[in-house]
């Protein structure tokens, strides 16, 4: 926050400031100190907000605020951990599947739980979900 102040770059600094706000926020609703998956959350839940409004924005023909949606978009990415490859993720999937000893579609439930922990904010967990019922489908 203070680079970006040092630095006068008025949008990062107004991204950095939002996600401040939202963790603090939810550590006040909640009572507690956030650890760093509460806060990886927190910003993926932001990412969201920022892609489905860029959809509504572009839709309703408002590119200025697509592109400042934009701008915060990669701001929040920065602090994503890094994304894992495709492989990696299939690797995870298939031994989440071997630990929990799931046999069919009907305990897709603990294999995501034990995925959910270990990919957070590292893949996309509708893609796992998917990739999770086709390798127990199959």
């Amino acid at each position: 926050m203070k680079a970006a102040m040092r630095a006068r770059d008025t949008a990062r600094l107004s991204a950095i400031r939002l996600l401040l706000a939202a963790i603090k926020q939810r550590e006040v609703d909640e009572r507690i100190e956030l650890e760093d998956a509460a806060v990886v959350s927190v910003i993926e839940k932001m990412i969201k907000q920022r892609r489905e409004s860029i959809a509504q924005f572009e839709s309703a023909a408002r590119n200025d605020l697509a592109d400042a949606e934009k701008a915060e978009l990669e701001v929040l990415s920065a602090y994503l951990p890094k994304p894992m490859s495709e492989a990696e993720v299939e690797k995870a999937v298939a031994a989440a599947i071997a630990e929990s000893g799931a046999a069919g579609v009907k305990e897709m439930g603990k294999v995501m739980a034990l995925l959910k922990s270990r990919l957070a904010g590292r893949a996309d967990m509708g893609r796992v979900s998917a990739l999770v019922k086709a390798r127990l489908a199959a």
